[in-house]
């Protein structure tokens, strides 16, 4: 029988919650904002107080009778036809780890996409899994990476049939989609599992013009984000599930012993919310989305200087499989700027924020949010930044190396670098050496540099001059990079 997507369990027992008047001697210790500081709640507003609520012995009862959550997860696998959906209040970052651990165990290997997340390296090295990398498909001339083939996987797969499934990242930041039907193939002919990491994916179900989407495709497990393309709130994310090749049990357990055991019932409304609204609108949404995309890059494509990258640069043979065109990737060379310099001049002066900015682009996310009035205050922006760019040079340029110049040879498992000792040396004398952090230019958070790394001068002398032109590397004990973290040398 239909499920009745009018439905909202999560938002219905908040709404039950207030009407009944519920009073709980329990945390959150603000009580309904009672006790919240009052400056807190004249910014914030009481709503998200009175959304603050326990998810067991508040939400729904102590033992879980209602089954308020299990209920709005069966509404979420149904709109995006999995067979099991589980919320996480921890971001994706923290799913795609617990994907990783069910499929994989510690010294067990498993095919990666080198373009992962920072996540997907931070999975490694908690469970001491053994990546096998799988090597993007290069466009040396905009230096970007699109996921690997179908043929990439099937050649790891028979150099390394030991290997316990595949991860590929996709949609990547940029918008650019695997083929995942033929990677799923691949993947099933060996009997092992597909996860993908479809963090920039929330909205691809629910419109046909989009690429096709992980569960439709094949895949065994999707990791999705639904605040990035979504409308849920930042932390929200689901991860879905088909299949007998992954234990649904499993999964369940590895996201609970990573996850807190006080789960935010406010990302929860919001990922239960953005079900609704996507099973009951979403076509009709993302089609707006689609034309206003569609408009807007002709707009920005017809400013001198400016041009938006589009289908034709990203796709065909060698590169990328698909394309969502939501993600507006400008390029700035031709004003003789950087992505990065063009970034922080849109913030400054027109209190604008790109969603991400690299040596030669800056790119507007646009979702289904977005209407006329913002993106006319970007072509605003844009059309000011063309005009003003003359006096915004010179600018610092990055040292950007080939493709092949940019993988580096894994010496020690992420896990044994990362947690062996350590010691900074600094930068001039770190080429050569073994590194022991991940050095990750964020956004879009793909690593660099992972720990078990040996460190070249190109490498290093890419991330510095990008440092200098406005690269941002956090994840570094020396986010500067005047010194590097490296295996101590016995």
């Amino acid at each position: 029988m239909p499920l009745d997507h009018t439905q909202a369990p999560v938002l219905q027992a908040l709404a039950a919650y207030r009407d009944h008047h519920e009073l709980g001697f329990t945390p959150p210790g603000h009580k309904q904002a009672r006790g919240a500081d009052p400056e807190a709640r004249a910014v914030l507003g009481d709503a998200v107080y009175l959304g603050d609520v326990l998810a067991s012995g508040g939400l729904d009862d102590r033992r879980m009778r209602g089954q308020v959550l299990q209920r709005a997860e069966h509404l979420m696998a149904d709109a995006v036809h999995a067979e099991h959906t589980f919320f996480s209040t921890c971001g994706s970052s923290l799913s795609v780890k617990a994907a990783m651990l069910t499929v994989a165990a510690p010294h067990d290997s498993l095919l990666i996409s080198r373009d992962a997340h920072k996540s997907v390296v931070a999975g490694l090295i908690l469970a001491g899994i053994e990546p096998v990398w799988l090597e993007p498909r290069w466009d040396p001339e905009r230096h970007l990476a699109h996921p690997p083939s179908a043929a990439t996987v099937a050649k790891a797969f028979a150099d390394h049939p030991e290997a316990r499934g595949a991860l590929v990242t996709s949609p990547t930041p940029y918008g650019t989609t695997a083929d995942l039907s033929a990677i799923a193939a691949v993947c099933h002919r060996q009997g092992r599992p597909l996860i993908v990491d479809e963090a920039w994916g929330a909205h691809l179900p629910f419109h046909p013009d989009l690429p096709a989407w992980a569960m439709d495709a094949g895949a065994d497990v999707c990791v999705t984000s639904i605040h990035k393309m979504g409308s849920g709130l930042e932390q929200g994310s689901v991860f879905h599930l088909q299949g007998d090749l992954v234990d649904p049990a499993a999964l369940a357990s590895r996201a609970d012993l990573l996850g807190t055991t006080s789960p935010s019932v406010l990302l929860y409304a919001g990922i239960d919310a953005w079900r609704r609204q996507m099973a009951l609108h979403g076509r009709e949404l993302l089609g707006a989305a689609l034309e206003l995309a569609h408009t807007t890059r002709q707009s920005i494509d017809a400013l001198d200087g400016l041009r938006v990258d589009r289908r034709e640069d990203y796709c065909g043979p060698g590169r990328a499989d698909g394309f969502d065109p939501l993600p507006v990737v400008v390029d700035v060379t031709g004003l003789g700027l950087t992505g990065y310099r063009a970034a922080d001049w849109l913030r400054a002066r027109h209190h604008i924020d790109v969603h991400l900015a690299d040596h030669r682009c800056v790119s507007a996310q646009l979702t289904h949010a977005d209407d006329h009035d913002t993106t006319g205050r970007l072509l605003t922006a844009l059309r000011d930044l063309v005009h003003r760019a003359p006096s915004l040079l010179p600018v610092r340029q990055v040292r950007v190396p080939q493709p092949a110049e940019l993988r580096l040879v894994q010496e020690l498992l992420p896990r044994d670098a990362y947690f062996g000792p350590a010691e900074d040396v600094p930068a001039e004398q770190a080429a050569g050496r073994v590194v022991a952090e991940m050095l990750t230019p964020y956004p879009p958070g793909i690593p660099v540099v992972l720990p078990g790394e040996r460190l070249t001068d190109v490498v290093l002398t890419y991330l510095r001059t990008g440092i200098e032109a406005g690269m941002n590397v956090p994840d570094a004990a020396d986010p500067a990079l005047r010194t590097i973290r490296v295996v101590a040398e016995r």
